[in-house]
């Protein structure tokens, strides 16, 4: 998946324009309900690479947008729902790095704006709304006419981000890891940062993901693409579907208590659309004797 060497090139395009942290800090979070079965856990603090991009938003944002500079673009364009994190994120990398944004968005407006909308077009980024069947539709030639009709020339960023370069921007992640593991966990929405962790892996190591989506049976062919699209396809990793505490961005009382308890307990506060799901998931596979002793786990935290 290419090495340190063209990991440092690749950053010389923005050097001096966004300062990130990276690599992102690793530390161990110590809790006796993880001790007594004798598993160790580390968090790969993702979430504070940057504030307007962090976790995977850079991961899978950094090669897109090198590509969209190389190619002569001047405006990205991407999807998203009305609460999308992507959607946050493309909006602030334009601003960073002087690109036109435009945020197509399902389903209707709805006034006032809620905060994720709000930011970003404080960031520049223009809103365009798609009703829920043409949003579906979202990849077919006729809307992609559209768009460039309506928008110009542009280039074209998933729904979350997830492609091939964003595959291998996550992909350097196990890299950054400089105590031994055996397990990597992350929260799940459209399968490219588990599809580059995994492929990123050196064996013996498995990588885990916790959909945060209900029904989300269908990211297990979503990883496998992305991985042949990277030409790196791996069967070292699996999907966890029963933390999903009834589907994006939902959640119960259940999932709050544990979250809050956590932030009691180690002062971290979780995002409880990613973050809180799979660290719940940890602590009950843990519970469960779904690891066994003397395994050493990381969680990435997204943001």
């Amino acid at each position: 998946m290419g090495g340190q060497g063209e990991s440092v090139a690749h950053r010389a395009w923005w050097q001096g324009e966004i300062r990130v942290r990276l690599p992102s800090p690793l530390t161990e979070l110590v809790d006796e309900r993880l001790a007594g079965h004798g598993v160790r856990l580390l968090l790969k603090r993702d979430d504070l690479i940057h504030p307007e991009l962090p976790g995977n938003k850079w991961r899978k944002l950094t090669y897109n947008l090198e590509a969209a500079r190389a190619r002569g673009f001047r405006t990205l364009v991407t999807f998203g729902g009305a609460y999308s994190n992507h959607v946050r994120a493309v909006a602030a990398a334009g601003a960073c790095f002087g690109f036109d944004t435009v945020g197509v968005i399902r389903g209707e407006e709805h006034l006032p704006l809620n905060p994720s909308l709000t930011y970003a077009m404080e960031r520049g980024m223009r809103l365009t709304y798609l009703d829920r069947g043409r949003y579906r539709d979202k990849t077919a030639p006729e809307l992609l006419a559209w768009l460039r009709e309506e928008f110009g020339e542009h280039y074209l960023i998933p729904e979350g981000g997830s492609n091939a370069l964003a595959v291998r921007g996550c992909a350097e992640i196990p890299a950054e890891i400089t105590e031994p593991f055996d397990v990597i966990c992350v929260p799940v929405g459209t399968g490219g940062t588990l599809a580059g962790i995994a492929a990123g892996l050196s064996p013996g190591r498995e990588a885990i993901g916790f959909s945060v989506l209900k029904g989300g049976q269908f990211l297990a062919a979503e990883v496998e693409r992305l991985q042949q699209a990277v030409g790196r396809v791996t069967g070292n990793w699996r999907v966890e579907y029963d933390f999903h505490f009834g589907g994006y961005a939902k959640g119960n009382a259940e999932l709050d208590s544990f979250a809050a308890d956590f932030t009691a307990r180690h002062r971290l506060t979780l995002d409880r659309i990613y973050p809180a799901k799979m660290m719940y998931g940890i602590f009950a596979l843990v519970a469960a004797g779904r690891f066994v002793p003397g395994t050493t786990i990381v969680a990435v935290l997204t943001g």
